[in-house]
């Protein structure tokens, strides 16, 4: 950024001089004109208007053409939606501004007034961020003045920043070394001590080195606007200010870790990546998170065989440029608890390591002794779109019809896509004015989905209605009541808040997936549809009516139809397949059951199973995952696999070979053309599919809803499938949780 001033700035005339005794004397040139405004401006070459693209590829939009201005920046004349700011208008003339304090997603400080520039008419240079682009203005980023504010600047910021570099986490990523390389000056001249801050404790995820921070506050208006705990503050004045929490305490957010990555120098870094890896050494690899149905962008960067982190992408229809904490430090759980090699259980009751080659034919030997309709697969949270359609085609061919997804129920109904997927989209949810929340408490079931009503509560002064046990909001909400009661009585228009949907211009319904395991689950939704219909929550320009589902597989195996036969197939089966699956029930599971667990981790699962075969886990194989709007998206392999596993299609295809039922595909590609027939929505990468059918099409339902209250469908944020409960630092998170 700026790296052009670097030339320029070697050309300044710099004198040295040997005195009598050998020793260097440099001497500071001052410039003249540079006090001089119209000196300045005479002397600077007249500017070229070129063809220039807006920095990082952005485009304008113009909501209202009437409302077009037009500015010049350096000569180069750009036009913007009125409202925007000087800064704004130099990106889209194709000028980075430097700054520290300015995100484009928080509200604006104007405090660290790096990113001054120079206004014509305007006696000094004006910081860039805080200053409306008004009809005509123009524009100077690149005169002497502006130059020369810009080093005073990084003078100031430098005075009391330490000397950290080489021991700094942030080093090679660091905006205040590419900037003080850019813009500013080749020498200091503050010769004072530097003032030290003591370090805060913010908890085992975010490490604080105080004495670095240059007080941007971009961490105090982020947990403020965005993860809405006002944990951090601005503390003393002067030269002891400082940033911390009024009274000792930690970072209680489910984001607080994004503080990392919007921290613009090295005073909040990542705890648990501390001294691990330089960037430059690490492998990004392009990816999605499974740790919940939101499918953030991420990407994982690794070293060697090992992930080192996880970062976010920026996606602006999903996750935006923010990811949960979870999402964020789970990944130290990929390489605790794996499961190497096939295994199986002697007659002692231990597990013993043998070949793929002994451990299928064991496994097909007992399927074939096994009565079809006593056969039951069960497919896990973390499954990707290709195993699914994979186990299904196995069971199918054995006779089978009974499988199913955990988090989907025991009779799920897969005919509607409508009455599973969130039809608003997650960023459709900025529009709403009114939102209707059902058994769910996004906080811990969808961080991000969170986020988004949060913002939207801020910016529209949305209400919020809740159904539902107690739960911590970070946004202001009415709690309505704990049972489908209070939904009767809105559906009947007797409940105060049915006023608040019924003025709503586009009201929002947002029901939990932990509805799917009531037994009055159809009661519900019936309700639900009630309230729909009589509150024009679905029309022809607006979908309201959502579900919020909890798991990455969710939605691919509805998609894909694993709905099974009988809702009693597990209490009568002889022969399970577990593909990672861990959070089902086996309770009433016959002792005599032959159980096979396929997956990446060591957990509940692995207890009841007779035979384990080793699968990879998300980071290590590329799969199709479909998040909680319909959207589907692809994880690529970042590591190798571990030990002798292999990928969980891969496991069914050689298992089918080995019974003599082969599945007729032998690549990504083939199996992919097999879901192209069952579900074509889900090779649309990266491409959401709105649903054709609304749910109005559902049967009546003459089932009463019960008095039994919502139940959380999340325990504990932080642990909720088998890599999350792997991992260390979830189980420190989770400690504190309970505190």
């Amino acid at each position: 950024m700026g790296l052009g001033l670097l030339a320029s700035r070697a050309l300044r005339s710099s004198r040295i001089f040997r005195n009598p005794t050998n020793s260097v004397l440099r001497t500071i040139v001052s410039t003249p004109e540079l006090n001089n405004a119209d000196a300045a401006a005479a002397t600077a070459p007249a500017p070229v208007p070129s063809d220039r693209s807006p920095v990082g590829g952005a485009r304008v939009h113009f909501p209202n053409p009437d409302d077009v201005i037009e500015v010049f920046v350096d000569g180069y004349p750009v036009k913007i939606p009125k409202g925007m700011t000087v800064l704004q208008a130099c990106e889209i003339a194709g000028v980075d501004i430097p700054r520290f304090c300015y995100h484009s997603r928080l509200s604006i400080a104007g405090n660290c007034r790096m990113c001054l520039v120079e206004v014509e008419k305007s006696p000094k240079p004006v910081a860039s961020c805080a200053m409306p682009a008004l009809p005509g203005m123009k524009i100077k980023t690149d005169t002497p003045i502006a130059k020369k504010a810009r080093e005073g600047v990084m003078e100031f910021l430098l005075m009391n920043h330490p000397l950290d570099c080489p021991i700094c986490d942030q080093g090679g990523e660091c905006d205040l070394q590419d900037q003080s390389m850019a813009f500013g000056s080749d020498r200091g001249r503050f010769t004072e001590m530097k003032r030290s801050v003591v370090d805060k404790n913010l908890g085992p995820l975010v490490k604080t080195v105080m004495t670095r921070c240059i007080q941007c506050t971009r961490c105090v208006r982020f947990a403020t606007e965005v993860a809405g705990t006002e944990d951090l503050g601005m503390l003393g004045r002067g030269s002891g200010e400082e940033i911390g929490t009024y009274v000792e305490k930690l970072m209680t957010s489910e984001l607080s870790g994004n503080v990392i990555d919007i921290c613009p120098v090295g005073a909040l870094t990542s705890k648990p990546f501390a001294f691990k890896a330089r960037n430059w050494e690490l492998k990004g690899t392009e990816s999605i998170d499974v740790t919940d149905a939101v499918g953030s962008n991420i990407r994982i960067d690794s070293r060697g065989p090992e992930v080192m982190r996880v970062v976010p992408r920026l996606n602006e229809d999903i996750n935006e440029e923010w990811i949960s904490d979870k999402t964020r430090f789970f990944y130290d759980g990929l390489k605790r608890q794996r499961l190497n090699d096939p295994m199986i259980r002697g007659a002692d009751g231990r597990f013993k390591a043998v070949s793929w080659r002994d451990a299928l034919a064991i496994v097909a030997e007992v399927m074939h002794q096994i009565k079809p309709e006593e056969i039951v697969g069960v497919a896990g949270k973390l499954s990707d779109a290709e195993s699914m359609m994979a186990l299904k085609d196995l069971l199918n061919k054995m006779g089978s019809d009974n499988i199913f997804c955990e988090g989907n129920g025991k009779q799920p109904n897969a005919d509607l896509r409508s009455g599973y997927i969130m039809n608003t989209s997650i960023s459709g949810l900025e529009k709403a004015d009114v939102f209707l929340l059902v058994g769910t408490q996004p906080r811990v079931e969808a961080a991000m989905v969170n986020a988004r009503i949060r913002k939207t509560v801020r910016a529209n002064n949305a209400k919020v209605g809740y159904i539902g046990a107690a739960a911590d909001f970070n946004y202001d909400h009415q709690h309505l009541g704990t049972d489908p009661q209070t939904l009767v009585e809105i559906a009947e228009g007797r409940h105060p808040f049915s006023s608040a949907l019924k003025n709503a211009k586009n009201p929002v319904i947002i029901v939990g997936a932990g509805v799917f395991d009531r037994e009055d689950k159809d009661a519900v939704f019936a309700a639900v549809d009630t309230i729909a219909k009589n509150n024009n929550v679905v029309r022809s320009d607006w979908n309201g009516l959502n579900v919020l589902l909890l798991n990455a597989a969710q939605a691919a195996a509805l998609d894909l139809g694993l709905v099974p036969e009988s809702e009693k197939c597990i209490d009568s089966a002889k022969f399970v397949y577990l593909m990672g699956a861990d959070d089902v029930s086996l309770d009433k599971l016959p002792d005599d059951a032959f159980v096979v667990y396929q997956g990446h981790h060591g957990d509940r699962g692995v207890y009841r199973a007779n035979v384990i075969l080793p699968a990879s886990a998300f980071t290590e194989k590329e799969g199709i995952y479909e998040n909680t709007e319909g959207c589907a998206q692809i994880t690529l392999p970042a590591v190798p696999t571990v030990g002798d596993s292999r990928d969980d299609w891969k496991i069914i295809r050689a298992l089918s070979e080995v019974a003599g039922i082969g599945l007729p595909y032998d690549s990504l590609g083939a199996i992919r053309s097999r879901i192209g027939t069952v579900a074509p929505n889900l090779l649309e990468l990266d491409e959401r599919t709105p649903a054709t059918f609304s749910t109005s099409l559902r049967p009546e339902v003459s089932q009463k809803v019960s008095s039994t209250p919502f139940t959380p469908a999340v325990e504990n944020f932080y642990m909720t499938d088998a890599i999350t409960r792997a991992s260390k630092i979830m189980a420190q998170c989770s400690a504190l949780l309970r505190k």
